[in-house]
C-alpha cells in the first residue's frame, strides 16, 4: 500500500490503523497486548467512528487511492462492529 508521508510525522495510514485498533481495544475484539488494558466501552468506538469519519471529509481529494480505500473500509468494518456490539 503507498502512503503519502512526510519527513516528519506519522504516515496517514498508520494514523488510521491507530484509531481502529483503539476502538477495536475498547470493544475487546483486539489481541494486541499493549491495549488490553483499554475498557470496552462502546462510547470510544463511537468516537473514532466519528473522528475518521470528519478526517475522510476534511481530506477528500487530497488522499491516494489506497489511502481512501483504507480509511473507508476502517470506518465500514468499526460502523458494523459497533452496531453488533451495541445491539446486544
Amino acid at each position: 500500500m503507498s502512503d503519502k508521508s512526510s519527513s516528519e510525522g506519522m504516515p496517514f495510514s498508520a494514523f488510521v490503523l491507530s484509531l481502529s485498533t483503539t476502538a477495536l481495544a475498547a470493544l475487546g475484539q483486539c489481541d494486541d497486548p499493549a491495549f488490553m488494558e483499554i475498557p470496552r466501552e462502546p462510547e470510544i468506538v463511537r468516537n473514532n467512528i466519528d473522528i475518521l469519519l470528519m478526517l475522510r471529509e476534511k481530506t477528500k481529494g487530497n488522499l491516494t487511492a489506497d489511502e481512501e480505500q483504507l480509511i473507508s473500509s476502517v470506518i465500514y468494518d468499526l460502523q458494523m462492529r459497533y452496531l453488533q456490539e451495541t445491539q446486544h
